[in-house]
Order: structure tokens, then C-alpha cells, then sequence
């Protein structure tokens, strides 16, 4: 099992995919009311919420980028133009390599590719978190399995100019996904700490 302690307790929580409750813990129905509620952990109980900023709103222009990423383990440089010359870019931002929830949505969008690529999309992850293992999640056959690439942004610095960062620690990613268009325009966005939807949030954006 990977070593999660570098990880505040609370980005760690907010990775995990929600749990069956008991009598103690919160209902689905207080989801709303937990999301709005300071989050504390042994380490950092100044955490504040684990809530995201407002990303962009569709129809504006994705902000280019470049950034080291890996596709099944093999490092190259990513820039968005580029890849947007061949055709639609779908851009997720996700907290934390190696961990529930983002193994989660990795997973979903690897098994979902075949889906993007009929619609001449290319896939591609962005995190602020565990970026040293994002060479081993690119090619983990329980994450991406080597069908779609991750980047890094250290500081959250490409999130930040997305709007898709943590309020309480803006050098973190949050999971925000953007369906982005050839041109550059943004066709659809879909923000939530829940991995689920992400995927068809997306293909529905690029289906218009």
C-alpha cells in the first residue's frame, strides 16, 4: 500500500468516493451542508472547507498551457495549442495521484477513452498532488492504465488560472473538469469532489 502521510487528512477525505454512513456520520442529504463546513484534521486545523474555487465558465477561452506529463510511464512535454490543433481537449484537474477518489476517476475516464477518441478528443489529467507518481499512475492498470496522459502543476499554478482550486489551500487542486473545443472554448464544465459524473459530463459537453 502507498504512503498517503504527506497528504493532509482532509485531501485525502475529499479523494475518497463516499462510504456507506452510519448512525454517527452525516446522511447524502447533508452533503451540501458538510461541503459548506470547516473540515479540521490532526494536522491542519486551520483546513478551512474543502471547497472549490468558481472555475470558468463555459464559452470562455481555456487558458493555454504547457507542462511535464506521462503517458504509460513516458515522460514528454504537453501544451495545450497543440493538442487542441488536432481536435477537442478534455482537461480535468483532480486533487491527488494515488488516492481513492482519484484512482476512481482515473479508472472511469480510462475505461470510457475508446468513447473520447470516437469523438477525436484528447483526454488528459492535471494534479498539484503526489506529481512524483504520476509516471507510475499513468501506466497503473487500476488508474489510467497508459491510455491517457497526467501532468503536474506544482503550486497549482495551470489550475489556478482555470479556477479550479481549493478555496482553503489554493496550491492544491481540486476535481474540476472542462471540456474544451478545438478553438479553445470551452464547452462544459462540471466541478465536484465526487468522481462519477466527470466522464459523462464531458462527453455530453463534447457531444454539445
Amino acid at each position: 500500500m502507498r504512503l498517503l502521510a504527506t497528504l493532509p487528512f482532509a485531501l485525502l477525505m475529499a479523494c475518497a468516493p463516499q462510504a456507506p454512513v452510519d448512525a454517527d456520520t452525516p446522511s447524502a442529504s447533508d452533503t451540501s451542508a458538510r461541503s459548506e463546513a470547516p473540515v479540521e484534521s490532526a494536522d491542519n486545523a486551520d483546513i478551512g472547507t474543502a471547497s472549490a474555487t468558481t472555475p470558468l465558465p463555459e464559452g470562455a477561452q481555456a487558458p493555454d498551457f504547457t507542462a511535464q506529463a506521462w503517458l504509460a510511464g513516458e515522460p514528454f512535454r504537453f501544451t495545450l495549442t497543440e493538442a487542441l490543433a488536432k481536435g477537442p481537449v478534455v482537461v480535468y484537474f483532480f486533487p491527488a495521484a494515488f488516492t481513492p477518489g482519484c484512482n476512481l476517476e482515473a479508472r472511469l475516464f480510462s475505461e470510457s477513452i475508446d468513447a473520447f477518441k470516437q469523438r477525436n478528443a484528447t483526454v488528459i489529467g492535471v494534479t498539484a498532488g503526489n506529481a512524483d507518481q504520476l509516471a507510475a499512475f499513468s501506466s497503473d492498470n487500476e488508474t489510467c492504465s497508459g491510455k491517457f496522459a497526467v501532468a503536474a502543476d506544482p503550486g497549482a499554478q495551470i489550475a489556478a488560472q482555470y479556477g479550479a482550486v481549493l478555496e482553503s489551500r489554493p496550491e492544491w487542486t481540486s476535481r474540476t473538469s472542462f471540456a474544451i473545443a478545438a478553438d479553445g472554448r470551452i464547452l462544459r464544465v462540471h466541478s465536484d469532489m465526487s468522481a462519477e459524473e466527470h466522464v459523462r459530463q464531458m462527453l455530453a459537453g463534447l457531444d454539445g
